[in-house]
């Protein structure tokens, strides 16, 4: 079994070190060739330092000696070893410039024994990919609606022995599920291998392998085509910012800092106790970036959301003594160009994969194109879930003191194009699932949970919630079990399921919930100053043209205390009659059921309108309406 038998001779190593797009694994790590009519494997890897490398497996019953390396140029080592074979464990030894000896992982290798085991295994396993028609349809598709269902996969769901679910049970499992809840796309945590389960997957040792928790690398691509092929786009969480300092990994590979850092001002976080890449070596950055075209080229994958970017921008991230950039300032000039350059790159060979930073800075430009911006296609929205969590984590009593958290986010919101997140990071380390955060019994917390749900879904920015949180779990996440499913039984978390699945499908059906969301037109504040009431309205539109299927628009409403008020005003742009697209209260998502007696829209202008209704808001609840129609004149009240 042949894979890409290219020579590993000067003339190669020349063009993997000075090309924009080879690809480096293409030519480092474990592949299985022909040479001179003698099958086996072609190793490389690069380790400029070493005094002495061999490759040892279970071809060699791992006996240094037998398979030395050869030193090449520009820091590579090479060899050729016959008779090594698909599936056998390798590593290579390697004595570094310490003079130490250690067994390291490969780093370009795409599969690796089972945790607590660390050796690399030599694998190409080919895949029979059917989802041509998905691949050419999907883009990052700023006016189509993205609802992300953020999933870590050794947690989402178990075996009944406790065991992690194949690639291959998952995909089937978790594409009814979603296609059920009406989400468009899944995120995966922990999919890259990575040592520690506590980890969740941000402590990576394998940037070109999937975990062997859940299958082989063919088992992974089973589950992408298969979700693909049921409509479902696919992003992964992907940490180019650190790497764990485990002995077996990167950590100085050969025998001093190569992929981090020298200076442990600029390549160790105290934080997690990681190293961070060396953005100003070439290699290291060739090395991240052939990574990140690995998974979306080889696997298909649709997007990478990059974590932790605010740490790579800044060269005091949490720190108290740093290295000042050339000019004297805190960005890490380094860092950033590497970023413009792998989005540059993404976008150049990979058509229609979506890139996505998690960054909580005021850093100008994530989501601006190259050279001026970082290239980012999309950005988290730090800011709009802080402020928004906040609001509603106080007592409702006290919440028209923080009015503001809840429109302020309109100040900004157009200046990049934003995600709406609310992660794993929310619920855990003490922090409470999202339910529990809100105030009252649990009766009120629930009403409390389904109107910040409402308000989230209606409120300009693609969507992305935690698994669990849509049925609110009331526990923390714990990533050594499966989500508490058998809660889904109860009425009162069936109703939550049943307004997220109800969100879901109208934020995908109605242009206005999802086209506007980067246009100042997408979102029209009606009433935003009732602070004493905790009241708020807003329209959201689709801002195109009539002719090219815009002009539709609706109206939201929130009471967020828990006073029922009767006849509230409220102003609208048009006459006639609206109908109740969505209420937080309806018994079926667990609320009293609260009717509108009358909708028709009275000719008295109000909140800067020309016409207003008059509603019932039932306690801690939202209201979606839409326009039916004009009302003939005569009928008009």
């Amino acid at each position: 079994m042949s894979s890409l038998p290219l020579p590993l001779d000067h003339g190669h190593l020349q063009k993997l070190v000075t090309a924009d797009l080879v690809r480096p694994d293409h030519l480092l790590g474990a592949h299985p060739v022909t040479q001179d009519g003698v099958e086996g494997v072609r190793f490389a890897v690069w380790a400029p330092n070493a005094r002495h490398v061999s490759v040892v497996g279970d071809f060699n019953g791992w006996n240094g000696l037998d398979h030395p390396m050869q030193r090449l140029d520009f820091g590579f080592w090479g060899a050729f070893v016959p008779g090594a074979q698909h599936g056998q464990r390798y590593k290579f030894r390697v004595t570094g410039a310490d003079g130490r000896t250690v067994d390291k992982m490969d780093p370009y290798g795409t599969f690796t024994e089972v945790r607590p085991g660390t050796a690399s295994i030599i694998w190409r396993q080919p895949f029979e990919w059917t989802d041509e028609k998905w691949m050419a349809s999907r883009g990052p598709g700023f006016d189509r609606p993205v609802s992300v269902y953020e999933v870590h996969v050794g947690s989402w769901a178990r075996r009944d022995d406790g065991w992690f679910l194949n690639y291959r049970d998952l995909a089937h499992r978790l594409a009814d599920y979603v296609t059920h809840m009406g989400y468009t796309h899944v995120e995966l945590l922990g999919v890259m291998e990575h040592p520690f389960d506590g980890s969740w997957g941000y402590q990576v040792t394998g940037y070109y392998a999937p975990t062997s928790r859940l299958g082989a690398p063919e088992d992974f691509a089973y589950l992408v085509n298969h979700l693909h092929e049921r409509g479902i786009g696919v992003f992964l969480d992907w940490v180019p910012g650190h790497f764990p300092t485990d002995e077996a990994g990167l950590a100085h590979f050969d025998g001093g800092p190569l992929y981090e850092y020298a200076d442990p001002r600029k390549g160790y976080h105290h934080d997690w106790n990681t190293y961070i890449f060396d953005y100003g070596r070439n290699e290291v950055v060739m090395f991240l970036v052939g990574s990140a075209l690995k998974w979306v080229q080889d696997f298909h994958v649709d997007g990478l959301r990059v974590d932790a970017v605010a740490s790579m921008l800044y060269l005091d991230f949490s720190r108290t003594e740093w290295v000042p950039n050339i000019h004297g300032g805190r960005e890490n000039l380094e860092a950033i160009a590497f970023l413009k350059r792998l989005n540059e790159v993404i976008h150049h060979m990979a058509p229609g994969v979506t890139m996505v930073a998690e960054e909580s800075t005021a850093f100008p430009g994530v989501t601006s194109p190259t050279p001026f911006g970082l290239g980012f296609d999309y950005k988290w929205a730090m800011g709009w879930m802080n402020d928004t969590l906040h609001y509603f984590e106080q007592d409702p009593i006290y919440r028209k003191y923080e009015h503001h958290k809840l429109t302020f986010f309109n100040v900004y919101r157009t200046t990049e194009k934003y995600v709406l997140a609310i992660s794993h990071d929310e619920v855990v380390h003490g922090k409470k699932s999202l339910v529990s955060k809100m105030p009252g019994d649990w009766y009120g917390q629930r009403a409390g949970y389904r109107a910040f749900l409402a308000m989230m879904w209606t409120t300009p920015g693609k969507k992305l919630l935690f698994m669990g949180q849509e049925f609110a779990q009331g526990t923390e996440w714990n990533e050594a079990q499966e989500l508490p499913w058998y809660v889904t039984d109860i009425p009162e978390h069936r109703g939550v399921m049943n307004l997220v699945r109800r969100l879901n499908a109208l934020y995908t059906e109605r242009p206005d919930l999802h086209v506007g969301d980067t246009w100042a037109e997408g979102q029209l504040w009606v009433i935003g100053d009732d602070s004493d009431n905790s009241v708020y309205a807003y329209i959201r539109r689709d801002p195109r043209p009539t002719a090219e299927g815009g002009g539709t628009w609706s109206l939201t409403v929130a009471n967020l205390t828990p006073v029922y008020r009767e006849g509230y005003h409220v102003g609208v742009p048009q006459g006639g009659e609206y109908r109740v697209l969505l209420s937080t209260d309806d018994g079926e998502y667990g609320g009293f059921g609260t009717q509108q007696p009358d909708l028709t829209a009275r000719e008295e202008g109000w909140n800067g309108q020309t016409w207003h209704l008059r509603l019932n808001l039932p306690p801690m609840s939202v209201l979606i309406l839409d326009h039916v129609g004009e009302t003939p004149r005569s009928e008009e009240r």
